[in-house]
């Protein structure tokens, strides 16, 4: 898979944040900003998987799905 460019204008402030959760990682903020768009969409796949599944098997808890905070737990976090 091949790279491409993407060029953003964003908010000093935002920019400010990014690279002290980078620095806190010791990554850069390209590296930051790249492993949370990547880690972003794997829970948004993750999520829509466990939907299509439910919607097959049907929803062995009674009809209650518990809200999915795919942040916490579905994701190992950045190290």
């Amino acid at each position: 898979m091949g790279s491409t460019v993407l060029s953003l204008r964003i908010d000093g402030e935002l920019l400010d944040r990014l690279r002290q959760h980078a620095a806190k990682r010791g990554m850069s903020v390209q590296d930051y900003v790249v492993r949370t768009l990547i880690r972003d969409d794997f829970d948004e796949r993750f999520k829509v998987a466990v939907e299509e599944t439910e919607k097959f098997y049907g929803d062995s808890t009674g009809g209650v799905t518990p809200p999915v905070d795919a942040r916490r737990g579905v994701t190992p976090p950045i190290t």
